[in-house]
């Protein structure tokens, strides 16, 4: 045991800071959920504020605005699985099919840096593009297009903040599939052209069976954080078209514990909110498993 610590205590060390701050800012705070069962008030802290029991669950379960908040969540989870996940997926299978390897890594370059760009900028400008006046709008309008204000208009809410979201991210995710695709043996595809395999039929029996097991890994940790669906992002926009469109659980726990200081139901919000994610984290797990597939954990 000692030779090993002292063999990788260079890995050791170099994980330390993760460790550090899962620790600090994951699980340490995990001891605030005793707020969801307290009338919790910040001037007397976890021991002195009255304990509740599921009284606040129960005021939860009874507040329209929580389940307005879950309703829009549920819709834009849907859409989000429907169309960002497969995004990145189809994005790697698209850089994989290129044969220049120079043009493979500006195309990856170009794609990877919306990542790093923050929400406000991206917002600001999918408005300067989609807004009354935004140069796509305008162009449509004088075409004959009437499109109004995208940006404000809370039918095209979801599809809206699904697009960002595709343009800002696919591109990092599929980081994770490009590397599961650099681990098929060649000679599987080699094998697959000399039986005559266009590109198409040797990216559907070949690539996509190869990374299987992580796009189902992919899906399984996806569900488990399906209710979150971008609180900063929806953040900047709910204001645009009205909370009865962009009030999600996240903003919901937002604006009734930061804003409002109602601490108890919003904990009690986030505590189910984690709860139910974990559900869906086993089950899915499970299912996996019974499909012969490894999953998150055996």
């Amino acid at each position: 045991m000692r030779s090993r610590l002292r063999r990788d205590r260079a890995l050791l060390l170099l994980c330390v800071p993760g460790v550090v701050y899962f620790a600090l800012f994951f699980y340490l705070p995990l001891a605030g959920n005793s707020i969801a069962f307290q009338d919790y008030q910040p001037y007397l802290g976890f021991k002195a504020s009255p304990f509740v029991g599921l009284a606040n669950f129960t005021a939860l379960l009874q507040e329209p605005e929580f389940w307005t908040a879950v309703w829009n969540t549920l819709q834009i989870s849907a859409v989000q699985l429907l169309l960002y996940f497969p995004a990145p997926i189809a994005l790697a299978l698209f850089l994989n099919s290129l044969i220049s390897t120079r043009t493979r890594r500006l195309m990856q370059t170009v794609v990877y840096l919306p990542h790093f760009l923050s929400w406000v900028v991206v917002v600001s400008m999918f408005k300067q593009m989609f807004g009354g006046a935004g140069t796509v709008s305008s162009l449509l309008n004088d075409n004959g297009v009437h499109v109004g204000n995208i940006m404000t208009n809370p039918d095209t809410f979801i599809l809206l903040i699904t697009s960002e979201a595709i343009w800002k991210d696919a591109g990092w995710g599929a980081i994770i599939f490009l590397a599961a695709m650099a681990g098929i043996d060649n000679s599987l595809y080699e094998s697959a052209a000399m039986d005559g395999a266009g590109w198409l039929r040797r990216m559907w029996h070949v690539t996509l069976p190869g990374i299987r097991p992580v796009i189902v890994m992919m899906l399984i940790l996806r569900l488990g954080d399906i209710l979150s669906v971008g609180f900063e992002q929806i953040l900047l926009q709910r204001n645009m078209v009205g909370p009865d469109a962009a009030e999600v659980l996240d903003t919901y726990v937002y604006y009734h514990g930061v804003v409002d200081g109602d601490w108890g139901l919003s904990t009690a919000a986030g505590l189910m909110k984690g709860v139910i994610g974990f559900i869906l984290i086993v089950v899915a797990n499970k299912v996996a498993h019974r499909l012969g597939e490894q999953g998150v954990y055996r």
